[in-house]
């Protein structure tokens, strides 16, 4: 993660295996800690008494049994709904996991992405110096760097971090970036989002590998990445054609929805 200059292509998982479990849970962690990936991507939520939790939506009624706001909700009260897989079904007695449940999982065997989580940022550190894993997480966001700089500064050991930037054109696409890249200290990376691959795209990736930093792209839908998605590379008779478009750009590390597929095809190309 730290070295711009290496050929090794860092695998983050989306929300965990959430293939095969439901998302965001602890066997969806456990089991992409099987497959070798190098970070787990997890969304956080605020409970009622505030306690942090898995959950990437507001609501509760898509992956749970429940209904309503998770903060309309004590994480006891949680604990009375089961966790659902993504086509639907229940799984009785799985929960939803707090942030320190999960990190107690990943401590020393896999990196995180702490997503959603920015607003949350004190209390997630607090819980990653107390569990001795603040080396070991990635919080993102899409706040100016100034902004970002002075959150850091309030501590004297921090979690890692990353700008989100929404290629898009706007005004405000173009002002976040500028407030990173021009500030002279390069970033460990940069999560770049863009739904066509033109130039806009090319120039910002560019800049970016030449500040020092390295590039992270989300083939986990097609609207992120300009098409060049894990099912369109999944359903190829030639994956080179997807994920060798986004490598080519320089890209070494990748969000994905099929991390398994991935890791054996960066395998076959010696990038890991």
């Amino acid at each position: 993660m730290h070295d711009p200059a290496s050929q090794y292509v860092v695998v983050v998982s989306h929300r965990g295996d959430w293939r095969n479990y439901p998302e965001n849970s602890i066997p969806a962690i456990e089991s992409v800690i099987r497959m070798g990936v190098d970070m787990m991507e997890l969304d956080l939520k605020m409970t009622k008494d505030s306690v942090l939790v898995l959950c990437h939506d507001w609501s509760l009624d898509r992956t749970t049994t429940g209904h309503g706001a998770v903060s309309d909700y004590t994480y006891e009260e949680l604990l009375q709904f089961d966790l659902k897989r993504g086509h639907g079904i229940a799984i009785p007695g799985l929960k939803i996991p707090t942030l320190r449940q999960a990190l107690e999982v990943c401590k020393d065997r896999i990196t995180v992405n702490v997503d959603q989580g920015y607003e949350y940022y004190d209390q997630v550190l607090s819980i990653a110096e107390e569990l001795g894993v603040t080396d070991q997480l990635l919080i993102k966001g899409g706040r100016l760097w100034n902004e970002v700089e002075e959150k850091l500064a309030e501590h004297p050991h921090n979690l890692m971090y990353m700008p989100v930037v929404t290629l898009n054109g706007s005004e405000w696409s173009h002002t976040l970036f500028e407030s990173y890249i021009t500030d002279g200290v390069p970033q460990m990376a940069y999560e770049l989002c863009f739904d066509e691959l033109n130039d806009e795209a090319h120039e910002t990736i560019n800049r970016v590998l030449k500040s020092g930093s390295k590039v992270w792209i989300n083939t986990i839908w097609a609207s992120l990445c300009g098409g060049y998605d894990d099912d369109r590379a999944f359903d190829s008779d030639d994956p080179a054609m997807v994920y060798d478009t986004i490598l080519n750009l320089g890209t070494s590390i990748i969000q994905t929805d099929r991390p398994e597929f991935l890791i054996r095809y960066l395998e076959s190309i010696g990038r890991r």
